[in-house]
């Protein structure tokens, strides 16, 4: 073998000590010890603070155009009633839903049309949208619920997420101490939030033809509770 070839040969073999030597390195670490799943909760109750109600006005002719103006006429007259008593946060009024739909008859033929037009009425003041919901013209409740405002709940959430974690790290010092380990760090974590909402007013449908019977009194309204709930989770790593 010529010295040019021996030359050669070590550079090859250089080379293919190269190329596998990162697959050294990026061998598997080994499965880490004494790790441990845990999860804490802390919760808390409160008075839902927000009334959202649904007004409706129903009609029906012999062709959509009509239908549509009525369903029009009808929302423009409720907004211009509402809207002098909206105040941010307190009392919150927008349209909701608005249809148009053919009436069949048992034959499957078009023999008129009817629609309807929805107008929300929400926010905190729940007396001025009770009264509101009672004397608004030609609109009839059909529904009505009570919830939990986003600044309340945020409000609650924020102590009692503090709540949680601290359950987690008590949980865990406690966890590592029954092991018979002096601690733990922390490897990975989850935080959730949410809330389950209960007491819930009865959702209220009127008939079809309830413009007519549109109240003159403030709608009887009662607040719920609800339940809101802050979830640690994750696992540690006893030392």
């Amino acid at each position: 073998m010529t010295n040019f070839q021996r030359f050669r040969a070590v550079t090859l073999t250089g080379v293919a000590l190269a190329l596998t030597s990162p697959l050294w390195a990026q061998a598997p670490a080994p499965a880490p010890h004494n790790v441990v799943q845990l999860s804490a909760s802390a919760q808390q109750e409160a008075v839902q603070d927000w009334l959202t109600v649904v007004l409706t006005h129903r009609a029906q002719a012999a062709d959509a155009a009509t239908v549509q103006r009525q369903l029009q006429t009808a929302l423009d007259n409720a907004l211009r009633h509402v809207r002098p008593r909206v105040k941010e946060g307190e009392l919150e009024v927008s349209s909701g839903g608005f249809s148009v739909q053919p009436r069949h008859n048992r034959e499957g033929q078009i023999v008129g049309w009817q629609g309807s037009a929805e107008l929300l009425v929400q926010g905190r003041d729940i007396a001025r949208i009770a009264a509101t919901a009672g004397d608004t013209p030609g609109m009839a409740l059909s529904q009505m619920h009570f919830s939990l405002s986003r600044q309340a709940r945020q409000a609650l959430e924020d102590g009692i997420r503090s709540e949680a974690i601290a359950r987690f790290k008590a949980t865990a010092q406690q966890v590592a101490k029954d092991f018979g380990f002096s601690g733990y760090t922390l490897r990975e974590v989850a935080v959730s939030e949410g809330g389950q909402e209960y007491a819930m007013r009865p959702r209220m449908m009127m008939a079809a033809d309830a413009n007519a019977a549109v109240m003159s009194a403030p709608v009887p309204a009662e607040p719920g509770k609800t339940l809101v709930q802050v979830t640690v989770s994750g696992s540690v790593q006893l030392q």
